[in-house]
């Protein structure tokens, strides 16, 4: 088995990517889908996140609203790193149980793990290669603030909350460029997957 990290900027198309692997054959564990799980109303960490950071940030249901706790987080370095504290660890010990878990199944499994923060969290030292998928920064920046429906100033904000993209280009074993068109990115995920031995496994 071989774990692979997948990490990018925000609104690269790490997404797009991941679903690719998926569709591949591949084991793909999301980080932001188990940080929401981890979150649910009652658990550990949601009841720590309501006593950080007040009532304020849920919903009527009671779950996070992650809108108004993102409003809090990305204006405050400090607070993001309080929260980052929650949920990082709990998601890491899912994640290495589910991991165990694909190993079980299939010992020659290709598991991508779809994480944002890789490096940010030194998640890159628990992984055997890293993926990074990047985009120019007006393609980033242009996707960001369609897809949240965020200003200018706060695509920025969140942007700049994680590693440059520069700096992950340099780290990573593999880029994938996540501005192409579907075909030929679905292409370079295909052929990464054959760098990556899972299509000659027995």
């Amino acid at each position: 088995m071989i774990l692979v990290g997948l990490t990018g900027g925000v609104a690269t198309g790490k997404s797009t990517v991941a679903r690719m692997f998926k569709q591949c054959g591949a084991v793909v564990i999301d980080a932001d889908e188990l940080a929401r799980e981890v979150v649910q109303p009652g658990k550990p960490a949601w009841r720590e996140i309501v006593h950080r950071f007040g009532k304020s940030v849920l919903n009527v249901d009671r779950t996070i609203n992650r809108q108004s706790l993102g409003s809090i987080v990305f204006q405050n370095r400090k607070k993001l790193r309080q929260l980052e504290r929650i949920i990082h660890p709990r998601v890491a010990r899912e994640q290495a149980r589910l991991t165990k878990q694909a190993a079980g199944k299939d010992p020659h499994a290709v598991v991508i793990y779809d994480v944002p923060l890789l490096f940010e969290a030194g998640i890159d030292k628990r992984v055997d290669k890293i993926i990074a998928v990047t985009a120019d920064h007006n393609t980033q920046l242009a996707r960001l603030r369609k897809r949240n429906g965020l200003s200018r100033s706060e695509a920025l904000r969140r942007i700049r909350n994680q590693m440059p993209l520069a700096k992950k280009r340099l780290r990573a074993d593999y880029i994938l460029d996540g501005t192409k068109n579907l075909r030929q990115l679905a292409k370079d995920v295909s052929q990464l997957l054959e760098d990556l031995g899972f299509l000659d496994r027995p």
